[in-house]
């Protein structure tokens, strides 16, 4: 591990100089890693392990719902009875097991994987949901099998698109449970395996934890919330769908947040101008401090169990996916986002560089 200091508080993390994708293949050799579910996640992380040479095979049902993903799998170049099987059969055949559906798929198929773990075999997730909400959801692993948890910090597309481009997305990773010895080399051969930028510790607990608030809260909620509200402030006084938009959205996707992903957010203010920095220091404070509590409140109806409760009480409704897209449709056709749309289509097509 590396030691890092961030202003005097010391972590250690894994980086692919000292834990290279070399030893992640020797600790892996003798392993076959089912993925069980080609969703987001599950197909980014099976596709970068293949490309790094660890055997992946795919559990994807065919039918129903899940046939697209089984036809996903099928165009990505996995080989049906190959490397492509039914659910039941991957968790029959692999000796690490990446849970991978969504958090309501988990509960519908854990009595299938369960019946399928192998003493030894090790039960690997990438949110800590379905394991710290156990009494809730019925994922209790047994004692004589490893638990861990690779959890990248990006979407499944994200992913992969930074794997392709050399780069990677960040990840945490914990162990539960460590029956065999090895689980802590395998879980961090695992996070070298599919592409991880570096990999820091956590725990089941603060990853689902942390996970949960951050995508209510800012990378998400929060994050919509409050465009909203701007946006409609605009809109109300009389500026126009392109100039709310503009001001609201296509600067910050396009410009800013490109900056502070250069060089922090310290260094965007820097490259504002004076009038944008003084108000914006100033308004920080104001923004910071009513959230706050709110924030608190999130975090603590996480902790609880509550929002889990929800989460799984809504997913039992028959039609819960529907409902959700309905939802995101009316997020789509709403004048904000609509405005979006017309935005980027007038962005200029990017320059192709001169060979």
């Amino acid at each position: 591990m590396v030691e890092l200091d961030f202003g005097g508080v010391k972590e250690n993390v894994v980086t692919r100089k000292e834990f290279t994708v070399e030893q992640a293949r020797e600790i892996l050799k003798g392993e076959v890693v089912a993925t069980l579910g080609y969703g987001i996640q599950g197909r980014a992380q099976s596709l970068n392990m293949r490309d790094n040479g660890i055997k992946v095979i795919i559990g994807q049902e065919n039918s129903g719902v899940h046939k697209r993903y089984y036809d996903l799998a099928v165009e990505d170049g996995w080989i049906p009875e190959e490397n492509l099987f039914s659910m039941e059969e991957a968790a029959r055949r692999g000796t690490i097991k990446q849970f991978l559906l969504t958090d309501a798929g988990q509960m519908e198929t854990w009595p299938t994987v369960k019946a399928n773990l192998k003493e030894g075999d090790a039960l690997y997730f990438s949110h800590g949901f379905s394991i710290v909400y156990g009494k809730m959801t019925g994922v209790i692993p047994p004692k004589n099998i490893d638990v861990i948890l690779v959890a990248p910090k990006g979407s499944g597309t994200s992913v992969r698109r930074n794997f392709v481009a050399g780069s990677g997305i960040n990840s945490s990773f914990a162990v539960y449970q460590d029956y065999t010895g090895n689980a802590m080399n395998r879980v961090k051969a695992m996070g070298i395996a599919i592409g991880s930028g570096y990999l820091f510790p956590t725990t089941f607990e603060k990853e689902v934890y942390s996970d949960l608030t951050g995508e209510r809260g800012v990378l998400m909620g929060a994050l919509a919330g409050i465009m909203e509200a701007q946006y409609n402030t605009l809109r109300e006084r009389g500026h126009s769908p392109s100039e709310a938009f503009n001001e609201t959205v296509e600067e910050l996707t396009q410009s800013l947040i490109r900056l502070v992903d250069e060089n922090g957010m310290d260094w965007m203010y820097c490259n504002c101008s004076e009038t944008a920095r003084i108000g914006a220091l100033r308004w920080r404070e104001r923004f910071r401090d009513c959230t706050k509590p709110l924030f608190d409140s999130l975090y603590e109806l996480v902790v609880s169990g509550e929002e889990t409760r929800i989460v799984l009480e809504k997913s039992k409704d028959p039609d819960y996916r529907q409902k959700l897209a309905d939802e995101l449709e009316a997020m789509g056709k709403s004048e904000m986002w609509r405005a979006g749309a017309t935005v980027r289509s007038l962005r200029p097509e990017r320059q192709k560089p001169q060979e």
